[in-house]
């Protein structure tokens, strides 16, 4: 005879476990004041190196860090506004702990997580739950930008929760909480986290391409998508061009259709930035344009775009 489970036991474990793992991840995060606002830091590694959202520093060179009473300084190192990113680094970080990133690729609908921050400068953090709703979410517009890719979850984010780690049961970081909008918390994945901090710790610099339109997304007639053999219902129609840019030189006007940029199919306006890498700054890029009822190829070179980084 199978013995009965006592449910008031399994909730004993469930929050003596969630307990245990937020003191544990205490060490991993610090607050991020700023004159601007109050966010969260997540430790990357013992070098002193910190990641918060970008839009917590937004006009700064420095911000304070720490817990409890413990507050350094700490400089700027870099931001990627696009993806709401910013290193920070601080000499003075002896005694936290660095945090462990999952693979956030591995990310299902239904997970249960936990959201950490600490703006407050106290000795231990602050904590909500949920799960994850989409792990491939589209965040558009917001903050006059869309953010494709990121971590959609039930959890309630509270102001200051920006930059703090969203991490799973076994207490790894699969995404930095980054926004509270539609009843939805908004992480970026940890893989991107780590990809572009990684580069910038490295010296590395972010370069994003730039091509000087204002476009939209619009639907496509069944009619000219089978009479120009494009297997799509929407592209992305170029508003206006800006004098003297890339699209301009390449020869797009106002009014054409973009259906691929680079060998890639574009459907909508939030594939573009995405597809708007540093691989293709100066280089001589294909893109494919509905103009009237025809399908018609031309040439881009997309120059650089500016991204902030503070020496």
């Amino acid at each position: 005879m199978s013995q009965l489970i006592n449910p008031l036991d399994v909730l004993q474990s469930i929050s003596e476990a969630t307990t245990s793992l937020v003191r544990r991840l205490s060490k991993s995060i610090v607050s991020v004041n700023s004159h601007m606002s109050r966010g969260t830091g997540i430790i990357l590694n013992g070098e002193g190196y910190i990641a918060t959202c970008n839009h917590v520093l937004q006009g700064c060179n420095e911000a304070k860090i720490g817990q409890g009473e413990r507050m350094y300084t700490a400089r700027i190192l870099a931001t990627d506004p696009y993806n709401d990113i910013a290193l920070l680094k601080s000499d003075h970080l002896g005694d936290f702990t660095p945090i462990e990133f999952a693979d956030s690729t591995k990310l299902n609908t239904g997970q249960f997580i936990l959201a950490l921050a600490n703006p407050f400068n106290r000795t231990q953090p602050t904590a909500t739950t949920g799960i994850i709703t989409n792990p491939d979410a589209s965040l558009r517009p917001w903050r006059g930008t869309a953010m494709e890719n990121v971590i959609a979850t039930d959890a309630k984010l509270n102001p200051g929760f920006s930059g703090g780690p969203l991490v799973d049961v076994s207490g790894k970081a699969i995404g930095m909480n980054t926004a509270y909008v539609w009843s939805r918390g908004i992480a970026i994945p940890s893989n991107k986290i780590k990809a572009i901090t990684d580069r910038l710790i490295l010296g590395g610099e972010l370069k994003r391409a730039y091509l000087g339109i204002v476009s939209n997304t619009v639907m496509i007639p069944q009619e000219l998508a089978e009479q120009t053999e494009i297997d799509q219902e929407t592209g992305v129609m170029v508003f206006s061009v800006e004098r003297d840019s890339p699209a301009r030189k390449a020869g797009l006007t106002m009014g054409d259709v973009i259906v691929e940029f680079n060998n890639k199919p574009v459907t909508n306006f939030y594939d573009l930035p995405d597809l708007l890498t540093d691989e293709v700054i100066g280089k001589a890029t294909k893109i494919k344009i509905l103009r009237g009822e025809q399908l018609a190829a031309l040439t881009i070179v997309p120059t650089e775009a500016e991204v902030e980084r503070n020496e």
